[in-house]
């Protein structure tokens, strides 16, 4: 049995480097297993459906592909449609100006605590599980929080995306 999943790559087509075009990724998916396969802008955010054991491998072989076909390393983060309707569903926050930062693992506790972003006025963040949220509401480019390591300091790597992203990513997984 096949469920909806999503892929979130991390620092694919920005600024100009990590060119990965959505076809080929697309394509890549397929050849995996993967079936009802769409992408969502040239971010690298996937749609498709798999069975539990594709999707078990698929992150670690996606990965080894666009290394060797395209010759850069990127993060692959895999959620289910569930888990995603649960981040909407959990959002603390206003959806005006919200970040999501999809992390790969769960963080360690001792780890947590070491958090410190520097949040600036009404910047906030929550960490929820797999996922900090970030109120950002003077733009990423503003923040000193946005650019903070959290990655670091959680000894884990995440992909963030961007409120509306995110809603539409959880409406492909329904129509998936």
């Amino acid at each position: 049995m096949t469920e909806a999943y999503v892929a979130l790559l991390r620092g694919v087509n920005v600024g100009g480097n990590n060119k990965l075009p959505m076809k080929s990724l697309s394509a890549l998916c397929e050849a995996q297993g993967c079936t009802a396969v769409q992408t969502y802008i040239q971010s690298g955010n996937v749609v498709f459906r798999a069975s539990a054991k594709v999707v078990a491998a698929f992150p670690a072989k996606l990965k080894a592909q666009i290394k060797k076909e395209f010759g850069f390393e990127t993060t692959v983060i895999v959620r289910t449609a569930s888990e995603l309707r649960a981040v909407t569903e959990n959002n603390p926050y206003a959806a005006e100006h919200l970040h999501v930062l999809f992390l790969a693992a769960e963080p360690n506790l001792t780890d947590v605590v070491k958090l410190n972003p520097p949040c600036e006025g009404d910047e906030a963040f929550s960490l929820r599980g797999k996922e900090i949220f970030l109120y950002l509401p003077h733009g990423v480019g503003r923040s000193k929080m946005a650019s903070y390591s959290f990655d670091k300091v959680l000894r884990t790597v995440g992909s963030t995306r961007n409120w509306r992203t995110v809603e539409k990513l959880l409406a492909m997984t329904q129509a998936a």
